[in-house]
């Protein structure tokens, strides 16, 4: 029998990347936070070239911690200082709540829709 305190707990995030009219659409699974934030932020910098356009399209997160905000936030920089930006969709109730106690919506525009989101 596996010790409960020494497993380690499966990964609970998974990043698909897909290109729309030259928007980069991130779609992250599951929960943002500490243990899994690195797969998010290795999306992001993969994509992250002078000029990209970026959507986080949040419709399939569960969860989301400072970490997850932190990331976004350091994305939104990256891509704004090089000329790009990036858009966040579609977060579910509970990530919405995060985004807005924290004040993120204000700084990061948000969208509704994907294709709110992309709409130039």
């Amino acid at each position: 029998m596996a010790d409960p305190h020494t497993s380690t707990p499966p990964d609970r995030l998974t990043v698909a990347a897909h290109t729309i009219d030259g928007t980069h659409v991130l779609t992250p699974t599951g929960e943002i936070d500490h243990h899994t934030g690195e797969t998010l932020r290795h999306a992001l910098d993969a994509i992250t070239t002078p000029g990209s356009r970026v959507v986080v399209d949040l419709h399939q997160v569960t969860f989301m911690d400072s970490s997850g905000i932190n990331i976004l936030i350091a994305a939104h920089r990256a891509l704004t200082d090089t000329g790009g930006r990036l858009r966040l969709a579609r977060p579910t109730h509970t990530v919405q709540r995060t985004l807005t106690i924290v004040g993120i919506d204000t700084v990061i525009d948000c969208h509704a829709t994907l294709p709110q989101a992309l709409d130039d």
